[in-house]
């Protein structure tokens, strides 16, 4: 689903982020990416979403060189990755529903799909009785749960979060991380930047782990 290959980025500035990374998440993988701030974590999220590109080495999603995307090709590669953020990015003016419903109406589908989608990922995150709230009447954790449900609602295959437990207790971290447990079950491949580091051993999952831009370490737990 994902492969790094050689990676490795420079900024215009000087800074080495990225230094030689190779690694590769099989469909439908759960892998955690952990580190020191600074360490290359948000980087990593960035040259899958192309907002970045690597200054050298390939960044593969299935089997497309993200390296050869052009800028018009950006879109249809953005529309296979669900990107979840620590800060929610909800628009307080809309709904719950209106800002799952977004980028279902961005790409065009037709409303009874959207009605039917934007529940069914709702019922995933345990909101659908809250379809009509405004976020601001929402808890932490409920507005992430949102932010999960938007990212999931045109079924992508990736789904990409950044600190996402960032600002939660820990038991509103854990009830999250919960949620992207279940994503798994369907396919989807689930990719978290997190530096909870007490939290990520908890879920025992798959664990790379960057030092300064290099992987230093590709933690397997038994079954």
């Amino acid at each position: 689903m994902i492969r790094f290959d050689n990676v490795s980025k420079r900024y215009a500035a000087g800074q080495d982020v990225l230094r030689g990374l190779s690694f590769a998440m099989e469909p439908g993988a759960f892998v955690f990416l952990t580190g020191h701030s600074g360490a290359g974590k948000s980087t990593v999220l960035k040259l899958i979403a192309l907002v970045e590109r690597p200054t050298r080495g390939t960044v593969l999603l299935g089997e497309r060189n993200l390296n050869q995307v052009r800028w018009r090709g950006v879109p249809a590669v953005r529309r296979q990755i669900g990107q979840v953020f620590q800060d929610h990015r909800l628009l307080m003016d809309r709904t719950i529903f209106d800002n799952i419903a977004l980028p279902l109406v961005i790409a065009g589908t037709p409303r009874p799909d959207i009605e039917k989608r934007v529940r069914a990922a709702l019922d995933k995150v345990g909101l659908l009785a809250r379809e009509r709230a405004s976020p601001i009447q929402l808890s932490a954790g409920e507005q992430q749960r949102v932010g999960i449900a938007r990212a999931i609602v045109a079924k992508p295959p990736l789904v990409i979060a950044d600190e996402p437990t960032g600002n939660l207790d820990p038991q509103l971290a854990a009830e999250i991380m919960a949620v992207f447990a279940t994503l798994t079950q369907g396919g989807t491949t689930v990719l978290i930047a997190s530096h909870d580091l007490h939290l990520v051993q908890r879920l025992r999952k798959r664990v790379l782990v960057l030092d300064h831009g290099r992987l230093v370490d590709d933690f397997r737990p038994r079954p």
